[in-house]
């Protein structure tokens, strides 16, 4: 993927949708040729499915884009349905919202997608407030970056939005001293792909990684969360997944799970 051409958003005019298109159409902006798909999948029939609601929409954002919105209607399972369209639409970029955490079953499928995405997910929190994209956070462990390539979407978001990118690691062990021969890699692959953007490698000591993370975003004003995880063909680390999904529950600011 050279760049970020289309983008999904799963719809349904709740109001994490709504926050997930309002994050997308301020990532895309008005100057950009990025195509913004809208997918709404319906099970029975839904009054939302009438045709002032999707022209209400349109209008709302009518100049706002290069590209005119575009829908795609389909029946079937949410997250099956999602992969086929994201697979035959070539999308390059999921923005979906996450529900408030009363809304249990929302997050499942929303941890369901991002499991099962062949493409990076981007999760807006149901609190999220304001659109900035200024510094960004790449978490990563000491082991060696599987696949560095997916590390080219963060350089392109980086470069679109002129942010920053942190890159940290929270020590919840014991701490080794020194550079391994992983992490050596890991440093050559981020200076790499995320040349002049790259801001700072900071280590920090926490027992608690979903704490380390959200304080060290609140002290740097950060504004989005990456994280990596391991390629699906390797054996799944519980933490990892964890982790994955206790930021998608508990994080103030977008998480953006690079696949």
């Amino acid at each position: 993927m050279d760049k970020i051409s289309t983008i999904l958003v799963p719809f349904n005019f709740t109001e994490a949708s709504k926050k997930a298109l309002k994050y997308a159409i301020s990532f895309v902006g008005r100057f950009d040729d990025i195509k913004i798909i809208l997918a709404y999948v319906s099970g029975n029939s839904n009054l939302e499915l009438e045709p002032g609601n999707f022209e209400k929409l349109e209008k709302e954002y009518s100049g706002v884009l290069q590209n005119k919105l575009e829908w795609i209607i389909q029946e079937g399972a949410l997250i099956t349905t999602l992969l086929e369209i994201r697979k035959k639409n070539k999308i390059d970029l999921i923005i979906m919202g996450c529900a408030d955490r009363k809304g249990n079953r929302q997050h499942e499928k929303t941890i369901n997608l991002v499991s099962k995405s062949t493409c990076p997910v981007m999760v807006i929190p149901f609190n999220y407030v304001a659109y900035n994209l200024a510094n960004i956070a790449l978490v990563i462990g000491r082991e060696e970056i599987d696949n560095t390539k997916k590390l080219g979407t963060l350089l392109m978001i980086a470069r679109k939005c002129k942010a920053k990118v942190h890159v940290l690691t929270i020590e919840n062990e014991p701490v080794v001293y020194g550079y391994s021969k992983e992490e050596e890699k890991n440093e050559s692959a981020i200076e790499y792909y995320l040349e002049s953007f790259y801001e700072e490698r900071v280590f920090i000591k926490n027992d608690d990684i979903l704490d380390g993370i959200n304080t060290y975003g609140i002290k740097n004003e950060i504004d989005l969360v990456t994280i990596l995880p391991k390629s699906k063909n390797k054996k799944h680390n519980a933490t990892e997944k964890q982790l994955t999904e206790l930021l998608i529950l508990n994080s103030k600011v977008p998480i953006l799970v690079l696949e």
